[in-house]
This record gives structure tokens, sequence and C-alpha cells, in this order.
């Protein structure tokens, strides 16, 4: 699953994308999309491995990209951003970062802090993008739909559809309200647009407002997470080695880092869970869409074991924490065997049964 970081200049969103990956951050000036992939931190896992012992525990991870600062103030910084934002259009979370933080080195954009203003700035420019890559479509499709081609039908029904999505854009209404159906879904799905995918929000504020709350009901849908992070303190807290940040983070009253709670933000925001296997003395977490059959999420362990699939064996995290080990959930009648069609639960330690 990948994951775009987008924010205008100066939002300080390198800064959390490097807090979270440990890459250094990128040069001021710099034009190239950054890349990473970060582990995912899940505490069942510290408690899993004191209890089986494996020699190698694997998190579950997701592909982050961090878009360098977009600048919508004058047309050559608008075309840069358009075309930075056109190469994100194969990514399954959008990640906006506004900033809210007050630093008089750092010249906030447009002069002026204004983290509302500022998130409704990218959701205009990301539907405006969309806007763009319609009109592009339906000029493509008039010049080939009266051709006598294999895929004439398919072409008229899409230009039917490319003309709806752009009466929808230009009433300020979203795609999703003119995508009736699944047929249509399926029809525009490989164009990647952008207003169709999830998106989460970041705040990127200072010490002093970690606690403050922001209302941004006028740009998003109060289904849209928030997080709250301060990009200077999560970056130096990444710098330390673990007994130093977890003095740090002691002093300051902090259980868990911002940094950490942003990635399983999108990890949630993703609408992703994660079983657990314990195989060949490796540790290991899964993650799979909310709703994946056994089967399925036997196929993501390896294609055979879908293909030989007989049982899955399973039971909770929290019901071996609970009753401290494997025998008592035997006795307590806590441990399953599950048919193919059982929805895998998060948490789920799952030892699949298969023969092939």
């Amino acid at each position: 699953m990948k994951v775009a970081l987008l924010g205008l200049l100066q939002s300080g969103k390198s800064t959390i994308f490097s807090a979270v990956s440990g890459k250094a951050i990128p040069p001021l000036g710099s034009t190239a999309i950054e890349e990473a992939i970060v582990s995912v931190p899940d505490e069942r896992l510290d408690w899993l491995r004191e209890y089986y012992k494996p020699k190698k525990t694997t998190h579950a991870t997701i592909d982050c990209l961090d878009l360098p600062g977009l600048n919508f103030t004058d047309e050559h910084g608008r075309a840069a951003a358009r075309r930075l934002i056109n190469q994100i259009r194969t990514v399954d979370l959008l990640v906006l970062v506004v900033r809210s933080f007050e630093d008089q080195a750092v010249p906030p954009y447009r002069n002026t802090v204004n983290p509302a203003g500022d998130l409704a700035e990218l959701k205009t420019e990301l539907l405006l993008a969309d806007l763009e890559l319609v009109a592009t479509r339906i000029e493509k499709l008039e010049k080939q739909v009266n051709r006598p081609t294999k895929t004439q039908a398919h072409d008229k029904l899409e230009l039917a559809l490319q003309k709806k999505l752009q009466q929808a854009i230009e009433s300020e209404k979203p795609i999703s309200s003119a995508v009736e159906t699944d047929a249509e879904r399926e029809m525009i799905k490989s164009l990647g647009f952008l207003t169709l995918k999830p998106i989460a929000v970041s705040v990127n504020t200072g010490e002093d407002q970690l606690e403050k709350k922001f209302d941004f009901s006028s740009a998003i849908d109060s289904s849209v997470p928030v997080v709250t992070i301060c990009a200077k303190l999560e970056h130096e807290l990444s710098q330390l080695d673990d007994e130093s940040r977890a003095e740090f983070m002691a002093d300051l009253g902090l259980t868990e880092s911002a940094a950490s709670k942003f990635v399983k933000n999108c990890y949630s925001a993703l609408g992703l869970i994660s079983f657990l296997t314990v195989v060949s003395n490796e540790l290991r977490a899964w993650p799979i869409e909310q709703g994946t059959a056994a089967l399925d999420a036997a196929g993501k362990v390896h294609t055979d074991i879908k293909r030989g699939f007989i049982r899955a064996e399973t039971f909770a995290f929290n019901d071996l924490k609970a009753l401290g080990s494997e025998k008592a959930l035997k006795a307590a009648g806590k441990i399953r065997l599950e048919g193919k069609e059982y929805v895998v639960q998060d948490g789920d330690i799952i030892n699949f049964r298969f023969n092939v």
C-alpha cells in the first residue's frame, strides 16, 4: 500500500517524513519525490516476541512518498505542482499536511499561517488536477468514439461518464456524486482520480499547540482522520537512541510518539488490519483489508497455502495475552478451526493448514 504526503511550501511535511522514515530531510529546493518503506508500530508484536522468542520479527509496512512542497502562487509553480501531483495517481492514500506553527525563521506560504485555508487550497488543486484529466480524456474519446473499433461501445459509455464527471466538478461537487454503479467505478479505476482516494490530514503544530483542536468542517468530512504532530519535536526524537528517546518522552509526558500515531493513522485510513503468524521461527504481521476471508489471507502468506487451503487454526491475540499460554487457550476452548470463508479479525494469530 502506498501513501503520498502532500503539503504547501514550508508546511514541514518533509520533516514529518524524515521523523517517520528515518531518512534525512531533503535539501531545500529539491524537486525529487522521496520514498521510504515504513514499519507499522504494533505493540502486540513486542509482547509476542517475548512469548515465542522467534529469531526474526517482521512488521507490516507502508510505502511512503514525500512530494516536494507545492506552490500555487504563480503559473510556474502551478505547472510544477501539477506535474508532481500527476505522478501519484497510483497511490492508495493521500496525507494532506498543513501548517499551524509560527516561526519567524520559516516564512509561511502566502505570508500567513492558515491551516484551514491551506487545506481548502490543497483540496481545490486536487479537484482542478482531476478536471484537467477529465478534459484530456474527453478530448481523446471524442476523436475516437466514431471510429468502428472493438472498443467503440465502451468508448461511448466512457465519454458519457466523463462528461458527467466534468459537470460535477464544474458544479463544485465531488466526482463520487456522478459515479452511480460499480461498472462506472471500474471504467475509471485505472485513471487514478485523486479526489476519489481516501485522505488523512496531518496538522504540523508548535510544541505549545499539541492539544489544540482544529475545525476543518468546511473542507473535509468529519470521518477524515486528523492527526496533530509537532514535526520539529518528532524529528528530534527520531535522532535519539532508544534509551534517550524514552527518557525525553517521559519528561514530556508522552507514552507514544506522534510519528508512531501518524503511521498507525495511515494504516487505519487505508482500511487495513493485521493478522499474525509464527512460522519457521519468524513472527510476522500481515496487512490485509478489513473484511478479508481466510482463503485470501492465506494467499497473502503464500500462493501454495491458498491453493491447498484446508483450515485456519485461529485464536485472538487478546485471548492469548489474557490467559497467558496456548495451553490455557486450548483448555478454555479459545482455539478454533475456521473455513475458507471466515472473515479474519484484527489481531488473529493464524496457523494455516494446507496440502499441495
